[in-house]
C-alpha cells in the first residue's frame, strides 16, 4: 500500500513539473508554430491532471475545447497570418518577381 502510494505522489509531483515546464516554455518561445504546440500539450497534460483530481468532466472538456479546439484555432490563425505576411513581401515596392 506505501509502494502504491509513494508511485502516486511521484506521478502527481511529475505532472506539477511538466506543467511547469511546458506553460514556461510556451510563453518563452519565440517560434509561434511551437509555442502553439506546446499549448495544446499543456492542454492535454492539463487533462490528464484533471482525470487525477477525479473529475473527468472537466478533464474532457479541457482536452476537448483547451487542447483540441483552441489549439486548431491558434493554429489556423497562425497560417493566415503566415500567409498575409508572404503576401506583403511579395507586394513591396521595389521587389522584382
Amino acid at each position: 500500500m506505501a509502494l502504491i502510494s509513494g508511485l502516486s505522489i511521484l506521478l502527481d509531483g511529475t505532472l506539477v513539473l511538466v506543467l511547469v515546464w511546458l506553460a514556461w516554455r510556451t510563453l518563452a518561445c519565440e517560434e509561434l508554430f511551437k509555442a502553439v504546440v506546446l499549448f495544446i500539450a499543456f492542454g492535454l497534460v492539463l487533462s490528464l491532471v484533471w482525470v487525477r483530481l477525479d473529475a473527468p468532466d472537466v478533464a474532457l472538456a479541457e482536452a476537448a475545447i483547451g487542447a483540441g479546439l483552441t489549439g486548431a484555432l491558434l493554429l489556423s490563425a497562425l497560417a493566415r497570418l503566415e500567409a498575409i505576411a508572404r503576401k506583403g513581401k511579395r507586394d513591396e515596392p521595389g521587389q522584382s518577381s
